[in-house]
């Protein structure tokens, strides 16, 4: 084999190396459902701005949940060639609608797309750990609320320390797991903030609605700083 040849192969060798190294898709796809409700929301933002027109927006919200649809059958490819799911979603849609598809990407930036994903899943996923935990809590106080005469030996320093009954122990857990509840819902009301809107770093130029964008996606209202929110 020629020295010109194993040069070519390295070079390939390299180069899908660095694909590998820059794409994230193959576990940022995670959070199409989140990337592609943040999308519906900012292009209804863009028309009532006026940036896009109501067919244009009407044209990109169905190709979305076309999208999702499909990603959801099993019948969407995901590549690296597409690097993240932000891409994966806009060429997808570009090819299902044509132009339109192109200015969706109008006044934000992967930077806050990704951030704005990011958010919308944790608090998705923080509301249903707060769900199961209340869940938790109720459990563990009806079992208590059965055995409020049922004795059983209390231990410290792995030895019987005093007589207790087996309700007043299950409460133990459900204050345990009642102080998780309150972490994770503390979390939820200081997160609960929209990043979208702050573009690349700084904002963008275009006149757009953050609060609007806020309020379609169920958050309190924008993050009050551009660059804070990508920290």
């Amino acid at each position: 084999m020629s020295n010109q040849n194993n040069a070519q192969i390295l070079k390939n060798t390299n180069a899908q190396i660095l694909d590998e190294f820059n794409a994230s898709i193959m576990f940022d796809k995670e959070l199409y459902a989140q990337d592609i409700k943040g999308s519906i929301a900012h292009s209804a933002m863009l028309c009532e701005q006026g940036v896009l027109t109501k067919e244009e927006q009407q044209a990109i919200e169905t190709g979305l949940l076309q999208v999702k649809e499909e990603i959801e059958s099993g019948n969407f490819e995901f590549t690296l060639a597409t690097e993240d799911i932000h891409m994966a979603v806009e060429s997808r849609l570009t090819e299902i609608i044509g132009e339109p598809g192109k200015k969706l990407h109008t006044a934000r930036s992967r930077n806050d797309q990704v951030a704005t994903d990011f958010r919308l899943y944790v608090q998705e996923k923080s509301l249903s750990i707060m769900a199961q935990l209340k869940e938790l809590v109720e459990t563990f106080v009806n079992v208590a609320s059965k055995h409020t005469e049922t004795l059983i030996p209390g231990m410290t320093h792995l030895q019987h320390a005093q007589p207790l009954n087996f309700g007043y122990h299950m409460l133990t857990y459900a204050n345990m797991f009642k102080r998780d509840f309150e972490r994770f819902e503390s979390s939820y009301e200081r997160n609960n903030y929209s990043p979208l809107g702050s573009a690349a770093l700084a904002g963008t130029p275009h006149n757009i609605n953050r609060d609007s964008t806020s309020q379609k996606l169920g958050f309190t209202s924008p993050t009050i700083h551009a660059m804070g929110c990508h920290r």
